[in-house]
Protein backbone atom coordinates (compact mmCIF):
# COMPACT_ATOMS: atom_id res chain seq x y z
CA UNK A 1 0.00 0.00 0.00
CA UNK A 2 1.01 3.53 -1.03
CA UNK A 3 0.88 6.28 1.73
CA UNK A 4 -0.31 8.64 -0.52
CA UNK A 5 -3.59 5.94 -1.53
CA UNK A 6 -4.00 5.92 2.56
CA UNK A 7 -3.74 9.58 2.79
CA UNK A 8 -6.28 9.61 0.03
CA UNK A 9 -9.01 7.30 1.49
CA UNK A 10 -8.44 9.33 4.78
CA UNK A 11 -9.34 12.62 3.36
CA UNK A 12 -12.12 11.10 1.75
CA UNK A 13 -13.81 10.15 5.13
CA UNK A 14 -12.31 13.47 6.60
CA UNK A 15 -13.84 15.55 3.59
CA UNK A 16 -16.96 13.19 2.98
CA UNK A 17 -16.60 13.79 -1.17
CA UNK A 18 -14.28 13.39 -4.26
CA UNK A 19 -14.44 16.67 -5.17
CA UNK A 20 -13.54 17.83 -1.33
CA UNK A 21 -10.17 16.13 -1.76
CA UNK A 22 -9.65 17.03 -5.46
CA UNK A 23 -9.36 20.30 -4.35
CA UNK A 24 -7.62 20.15 -0.85
CA UNK A 25 -5.27 17.62 -2.27
CA UNK A 26 -5.07 19.76 -5.75
CA UNK A 27 -5.44 16.52 -7.75
CA UNK A 28 -8.37 16.08 -10.53
CA UNK A 29 -11.10 14.62 -9.21
CA UNK A 30 -10.05 11.26 -11.49
CA UNK A 31 -7.09 11.44 -10.12
CA UNK A 32 -8.23 10.47 -6.98
CA UNK A 33 -10.54 8.28 -7.99
CA UNK A 34 -7.68 6.35 -9.91
CA UNK A 35 -5.97 6.75 -6.43
CA UNK A 36 -8.85 4.93 -4.56
CA UNK A 37 -9.47 2.61 -7.39
CA UNK A 38 -5.29 1.77 -6.89
CA UNK A 39 -5.86 0.99 -3.24
CA UNK A 40 -8.81 -1.14 -3.50
CA UNK A 41 -6.65 -3.30 -5.50
CA UNK A 42 -3.84 -3.59 -3.17
CA UNK A 43 -6.78 -4.36 -0.47
CA UNK A 44 -8.37 -7.67 -2.38
CA UNK A 45 -12.07 -8.24 -2.44
CA UNK A 46 -13.11 -6.35 0.46
CA UNK A 47 -14.71 -3.04 -0.33
CA UNK A 48 -13.54 0.29 0.93
CA UNK A 49 -16.21 2.48 -0.83
CA UNK A 50 -19.49 2.74 -2.10
CA UNK A 51 -21.64 4.74 -4.04
CA UNK A 52 -24.65 6.62 -1.59
CA UNK A 53 -26.40 8.81 -4.32
CA UNK A 54 -23.98 10.72 -5.43
CA UNK A 55 -21.96 10.86 -3.20
CA UNK A 56 -19.00 8.32 -3.16
CA UNK A 57 -18.35 7.06 0.93
CA UNK A 58 -16.32 4.67 2.96
CA UNK A 59 -17.42 1.02 3.94
CA UNK A 60 -17.02 -0.42 7.44
CA UNK A 61 -13.39 -1.87 6.03
CA UNK A 62 -12.93 1.51 4.49
CA UNK A 63 -13.83 3.20 7.67
CA UNK A 64 -11.24 0.99 9.75
CA UNK A 65 -8.39 1.30 7.12
CA UNK A 66 -8.94 5.20 7.24
CA UNK A 67 -8.18 5.12 10.97
CA UNK A 68 -5.24 2.68 10.26
CA UNK A 69 -4.08 5.26 7.54
CA UNK A 70 -3.49 7.86 10.56
CA UNK A 71 -1.38 5.81 12.60
CA UNK A 72 0.74 4.58 9.18
CA UNK A 73 0.99 8.65 8.11
CA UNK A 74 1.65 9.75 11.78
CA UNK A 75 4.20 7.00 12.28
CA UNK A 76 6.11 7.92 9.06
CA UNK A 77 5.93 11.93 9.71
CA UNK A 78 7.43 10.66 13.06
CA UNK A 79 9.95 8.90 11.00
CA UNK A 80 11.06 11.71 8.73
CA UNK A 81 11.72 13.95 12.00
CA UNK A 82 13.47 11.28 13.69
CA UNK A 83 15.68 11.07 10.19
CA UNK A 84 15.75 14.91 9.56
CA UNK A 85 16.84 15.26 13.32
CA UNK A 86 19.92 12.99 12.43
CA UNK A 87 20.96 14.66 9.30
CA UNK A 88 20.81 18.22 11.13
CA UNK A 89 22.82 16.78 14.17
CA UNK A 90 26.08 18.95 14.22
CA UNK A 91 27.32 17.28 17.10
CA UNK A 92 27.49 13.22 15.56
CA UNK A 93 30.59 11.34 15.45
CA UNK A 94 31.95 10.76 11.82
CA UNK A 95 33.89 8.08 11.10
CA UNK A 96 37.02 9.27 8.47
CA UNK A 97 39.28 6.57 6.58
CA UNK A 98 41.61 7.37 4.21
CA UNK A 99 45.04 5.89 2.63
CA UNK A 100 48.31 5.51 4.45
CA UNK A 101 49.90 8.39 2.84
CA UNK A 102 47.32 10.97 3.20
CA UNK A 103 45.83 9.37 6.87
CA UNK A 104 50.31 10.34 8.00
CA UNK A 105 49.62 13.93 6.12
CA UNK A 106 46.10 14.95 6.93
CA UNK A 107 44.78 12.89 10.35
CA UNK A 108 46.67 14.73 12.65
CA UNK A 109 45.45 18.40 11.72
CA UNK A 110 41.91 16.80 11.44
CA UNK A 111 41.98 15.95 14.80
CA UNK A 112 43.78 18.83 16.14
CA UNK A 113 40.59 20.76 14.46
CA UNK A 114 38.60 18.65 15.79
CA UNK A 115 39.80 19.10 19.31
CA UNK A 116 40.04 23.12 19.07
CA UNK A 117 36.79 22.93 17.84
CA UNK A 118 35.08 21.02 20.33
CA UNK A 119 36.48 23.78 22.90
CA UNK A 120 34.30 26.55 22.11
CA UNK A 121 31.35 24.88 20.26
CA UNK A 122 29.64 21.87 22.20
CA UNK A 123 28.03 21.04 19.04
CA UNK A 124 30.98 20.59 16.99
CA UNK A 125 31.82 16.79 15.57
CA UNK A 126 33.74 14.21 16.62
CA UNK A 127 35.68 12.24 14.38
CA UNK A 128 37.05 8.65 14.16
CA UNK A 129 40.02 8.10 12.17
CA UNK A 130 41.12 4.79 10.58
CA UNK A 131 43.75 3.97 8.14
CA UNK A 132 42.98 1.54 5.21
CA UNK A 133 45.44 -0.12 2.61
CA UNK A 134 43.36 -1.14 -0.40
CA UNK A 135 43.08 -1.11 -3.87
CA UNK A 136 41.87 1.36 -5.92
CA UNK A 137 38.65 -0.76 -6.40
CA UNK A 138 38.10 -1.13 -3.45
CA UNK A 139 37.61 2.23 -2.46
CA UNK A 140 34.16 2.73 -3.05
CA UNK A 141 33.28 -0.66 -0.64
CA UNK A 142 34.73 1.45 2.48
CA UNK A 143 31.72 3.68 2.26
CA UNK A 144 29.56 1.00 3.69
CA UNK A 145 31.47 1.08 7.12
CA UNK A 146 32.46 4.68 7.10
CA UNK A 147 30.92 7.82 6.61
CA UNK A 148 34.32 9.49 5.05
CA UNK A 149 36.44 7.33 2.34
CA UNK A 150 39.52 9.46 1.55
CA UNK A 151 40.45 7.66 -2.14
CA UNK A 152 42.67 8.30 -4.70
CA UNK A 153 42.96 6.98 -8.40
CA UNK A 154 45.72 7.63 -10.71
CA UNK A 155 44.85 11.09 -13.80
CA UNK A 156 43.73 8.68 -16.12
CA UNK A 157 41.60 5.93 -14.67
CA UNK A 158 38.27 5.69 -14.61
CA UNK A 159 35.68 7.89 -12.53
CA UNK A 160 34.32 6.49 -9.03
CA UNK A 161 30.71 4.96 -9.51
CA UNK A 162 28.88 7.67 -9.19
CA UNK A 163 25.63 5.57 -8.68
CA UNK A 164 27.34 4.07 -5.63
CA UNK A 165 29.18 7.16 -4.06
CA UNK A 166 28.83 11.10 -3.94
CA UNK A 167 32.46 12.53 -4.95
CA UNK A 168 33.84 15.39 -3.37
CA UNK A 169 37.31 16.24 -4.64
CA UNK A 170 39.83 17.33 -2.63
CA UNK A 171 43.27 17.63 -4.32
CA UNK A 172 44.69 16.85 -8.29
CA UNK A 173 48.11 15.76 -6.96
CA UNK A 174 51.61 15.41 -9.32
CA UNK A 175 53.43 12.82 -8.36
CA UNK A 176 57.51 13.39 -8.97
CA UNK A 177 60.00 11.55 -8.71
CA UNK A 178 61.98 11.04 -5.38
CA UNK A 179 65.92 11.07 -5.31
CA UNK A 180 68.17 11.34 -2.64
CA UNK A 181 69.03 14.57 -1.85
CA UNK A 182 73.14 13.32 -2.96
CA UNK A 183 72.13 12.12 -6.22
CA UNK A 184 74.01 14.23 -8.74
CA UNK A 185 70.49 14.55 -10.60
CA UNK A 186 68.90 16.24 -7.60
CA UNK A 187 70.53 19.54 -8.53
CA UNK A 188 68.16 20.18 -11.27
CA UNK A 189 64.77 21.26 -11.83
CA UNK A 190 63.49 18.74 -14.22
CA UNK A 191 64.47 15.33 -15.12
CA UNK A 192 64.25 13.13 -18.30
CA UNK A 193 63.69 9.75 -18.39
CA UNK A 194 66.47 9.41 -20.76
CA UNK A 195 68.44 10.28 -17.70
CA UNK A 196 67.93 7.77 -15.92
CA UNK A 197 68.62 4.40 -17.92
CA UNK A 198 71.10 2.87 -15.38
CA UNK A 199 68.93 3.84 -12.51
CA UNK A 200 67.53 1.26 -9.73
CA UNK A 201 63.79 1.49 -9.18
CA UNK A 202 61.56 1.58 -5.78
CA UNK A 203 57.94 1.07 -6.79
CA UNK A 204 54.95 -0.15 -4.42
CA UNK A 205 53.48 -3.84 -4.94
CA UNK A 206 53.03 -5.49 -8.27
CA UNK A 207 50.05 -4.22 -10.00
CA UNK A 208 50.02 -0.69 -8.96
CA UNK A 209 48.61 1.51 -10.99
CA UNK A 210 51.22 3.76 -11.67
CA UNK A 211 53.82 0.98 -12.88
CA UNK A 212 52.36 0.00 -16.59
CA UNK A 213 52.64 3.62 -17.87
CA UNK A 214 56.00 4.48 -16.40
CA UNK A 215 57.86 0.86 -17.68
CA UNK A 216 56.03 1.83 -21.26
CA UNK A 217 57.51 5.20 -21.25
CA UNK A 218 60.45 3.79 -19.74
CA UNK A 219 61.33 1.36 -22.61
CA UNK A 220 60.16 3.99 -25.28
CA UNK A 221 62.38 6.43 -24.68
CA UNK A 222 65.67 4.49 -23.39
CA UNK A 223 65.04 1.49 -25.55
CA UNK A 224 65.90 -0.56 -22.26
CA UNK A 225 63.64 -2.32 -19.43
CA UNK A 226 63.03 -0.38 -16.18
CA UNK A 227 65.25 -2.30 -12.51
CA UNK A 228 62.70 -2.57 -9.84
CA UNK A 229 64.67 -4.15 -7.50
CA UNK A 230 62.28 -3.03 -4.31
CA UNK A 231 58.80 -3.44 -3.66
CA UNK A 232 57.34 -1.26 -1.04
CA UNK A 233 53.58 0.40 -0.47
CA UNK A 234 54.27 2.58 2.91
CA UNK A 235 55.81 5.73 2.04
CA UNK A 236 57.82 6.19 5.01
CA UNK A 237 59.46 2.88 4.28
CA UNK A 238 60.24 3.79 0.30
CA UNK A 239 61.43 7.39 1.91
CA UNK A 240 63.53 5.64 4.04
CA UNK A 241 65.44 3.66 1.56
CA UNK A 242 65.78 6.34 -0.68
CA UNK A 243 67.13 8.81 1.29
CA UNK A 244 70.14 6.38 2.80
CA UNK A 245 70.24 4.84 -0.96
CA UNK A 246 71.10 5.76 -4.79
CA UNK A 247 67.52 3.89 -5.46
CA UNK A 248 65.04 6.29 -6.63
CA UNK A 249 61.17 5.52 -6.49
CA UNK A 250 58.24 7.65 -7.00
CA UNK A 251 56.24 9.63 -4.39
CA UNK A 252 53.41 12.22 -4.23
CA UNK A 253 54.13 15.90 -4.33
CA UNK A 254 52.25 17.11 -1.45
CA UNK A 255 51.46 14.23 0.63
CA UNK A 256 53.69 11.81 -0.10
CA UNK A 257 57.40 12.62 1.32
CA UNK A 258 57.62 12.33 5.08
CA UNK A 259 58.75 15.10 7.07
CA UNK A 260 61.27 12.92 8.94
CA UNK A 261 63.39 12.85 5.21
CA UNK A 262 62.64 16.18 3.60
CA UNK A 263 66.20 17.56 4.56
CA UNK A 264 67.07 14.03 2.76
CA UNK A 265 65.19 13.02 -0.13
CA UNK A 266 64.06 15.60 -2.89
CA UNK A 267 61.15 15.23 -5.79
CA UNK A 268 61.49 16.31 -8.90
CA UNK A 269 59.11 16.18 -12.17
CA UNK A 270 59.75 13.91 -14.79
CA UNK A 271 59.49 15.81 -17.97
CA UNK A 272 58.80 13.69 -19.97
CA UNK A 273 55.97 11.59 -18.22
CA UNK A 274 52.80 13.08 -16.85
CA UNK A 275 52.20 11.34 -13.69
CA UNK A 276 49.03 12.50 -10.70
CA UNK A 277 46.48 11.21 -8.85
CA UNK A 278 42.61 12.37 -7.75
CA UNK A 279 42.20 12.60 -3.77
CA UNK A 280 38.98 13.11 -3.26
CA UNK A 281 36.32 11.93 -0.59
CA UNK A 282 33.75 9.53 -1.15
CA UNK A 283 30.62 8.91 0.94
CA UNK A 284 27.16 7.48 0.62
CA UNK A 285 24.45 9.86 -0.50
CA UNK A 286 22.64 9.30 2.55
CA UNK A 287 26.18 10.28 4.91
CA UNK A 288 26.81 13.13 2.43
CA UNK A 289 23.44 14.62 3.79
CA UNK A 290 24.18 14.93 7.74
CA UNK A 291 25.15 17.85 8.78
CA UNK A 292 28.19 16.77 11.16
CA UNK A 293 29.21 14.81 7.79
CA UNK A 294 29.63 17.76 5.94
CA UNK A 295 31.65 20.00 8.60
CA UNK A 296 34.28 17.55 8.47
CA UNK A 297 34.29 17.58 4.63
CA UNK A 298 34.70 21.07 4.78
CA UNK A 299 37.40 20.68 7.22
CA UNK A 300 39.41 18.32 4.84
CA UNK A 301 38.84 20.79 1.54
CA UNK A 302 40.38 23.72 3.72
CA UNK A 303 43.55 21.08 5.25
CA UNK A 304 43.87 19.70 1.29
CA UNK A 305 43.83 23.01 0.09
CA UNK A 306 46.62 24.15 2.84
CA UNK A 307 48.81 21.21 1.55
CA UNK A 308 48.44 22.16 -2.30
CA UNK A 309 49.61 25.90 -1.10
CA UNK A 310 52.36 25.00 0.77
CA UNK A 311 53.03 21.76 -1.62
CA UNK A 312 57.21 22.38 -2.95
CA UNK A 313 59.77 20.45 -4.25
CA UNK A 314 61.80 18.74 -1.44
CA UNK A 315 65.00 20.60 -1.24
Amino acid sequence: MDSVHLRTLRELRDRGSVTAVAQAMHLSASAVSQQLATLQRAVGDVPLTRQQGRVLVLTPAGHRLADAAGDVLGALARARETVQEYLSEPAAVVSVTAFHSVGLAWFPQLIADTVAAARTDPAAPTVRCRDEDVSIDGFPDLVADHDIVIAHRPLASPPWPETRVTVTPLLVEPIDLALPVDHPLARRDRIQLADLVDATWLAAHEGFALEPLLVQAHAATTGRPIEIAHRVNEFNVAAGIIAATSVIGLLPRHTGLPDAYRDRVVLRPIADLTLGRHVDVLTRPESAARRSVQTVIERLKAIAAATERGGAHGA
